[in-house]
């Protein structure tokens, strides 16, 4: 058994050392603070059974491997939605604030067929090509499962990767669909790569998931599209998808050097 990413006391976080990225071994790989965003907003009391339908995550600075500060707002509330504000700060200095919006869930709508869900026809992970996670220097992608089902992880060209958070992230906490989204989500710029990891760098300033619903099953796929502006700035997207369809998007604002 792994230990888990987060230890949390109250309001203070303490993380593994598995949580550090690829850029530097003090510092956070993006997909930790965000399950522990997405953690935070779930765990925010709601007057009636809500769900998640937007996340907005700004990276205010690296988030480094030291005890954390989890602060939390609702924003309004509301009959129909509540809009709340997860802040984590490291040393009292804001290094992460997100905003979460939350929709009431209600029972099942009587839908027309073509308000169904739109089918995933890619290959799904048991059919796809698994990726040797020794490529990275980051200890959290130890976690994680990845497999390509078109493209390759991190390789220059179109991709549809699958992701599945292997890590428990909050110790005692069960995982939930809306925090493996989350995680697979902060590797939409590892996953329809348009430059050379070799000679550039794209990392993400911010990260926004939107849920249709909530993802079913363990493994979330990623079919991912970049596009790169002349001025060093970027986006990377990804329709997110599941055993069922597709159900949300993400899109993460890239700042790109040269190396």
């Amino acid at each position: 058994m792994m230990d888990a990413i987060f230890r949390v006391d109250g309001t203070r976080v303490i993380p593994s050392p598995n949580a550090a990225g690829p850029w530097d071994p003090t510092m956070q790989h993006g997909s930790a603070p965000a399950a522990l965003v997405a953690w935070a907003a779930e765990a925010i009391p709601t007057p009636q059974p809500m769900q998640v339908v937007r996340l907005t995550i700004d990276l205010m600075r690296p988030v480094p491997l030291t005890p954390l500060t989890i602060e939390t707002d609702v924003l309004r509330a509301g009959r129909k939605i509540q809009l709340c504000e997860v802040r984590l700060l490291a040393d009292g200095v804001t290094v992460v604030r997100a905003t979460v919006l939350k929709i009431k869930s209600g029972d099942a709508l009587a839908l027309p067929p073509e308000a169904a869900d739109v089918a995933v026809t890619l290959p799904g992970p048991d059919q796809s090509t698994p990726e040797d996670r020794n490529f990275s220097s980051s200890p959290f992608v130890d976690g994680i499962s990845i497999r390509a089902a078109r493209g390759r992880f991190a390789s220059v060209g179109p991709g549809a990767i699958w992701y599945r958070v292997d890590w428990p992230l909050v110790e005692g906490a069960p995982v939930s669909p809306l925090m493996r989204a989350v995680v697979a989500s902060d590797f939409c710029n590892a996953t329809a790569v348009p430059l050379d990891f070799k000679n550039w760098t794209f990392i993400n300033a911010d990260l926004t998931v939107s849920l249709a619903r909530q993802p079913v099953g363990d493994w979330i796929l990623l079919d991912g599209e970049t596009f790169i502006g002349p001025h060093g700035a970027g986006i990377a997207t990804a329709k997110l998808g599941d055993a069922r369809g597709y159900f949300g998007r993400a899109v993460q604002s890239l700042v790109i050097e040269k190396r």
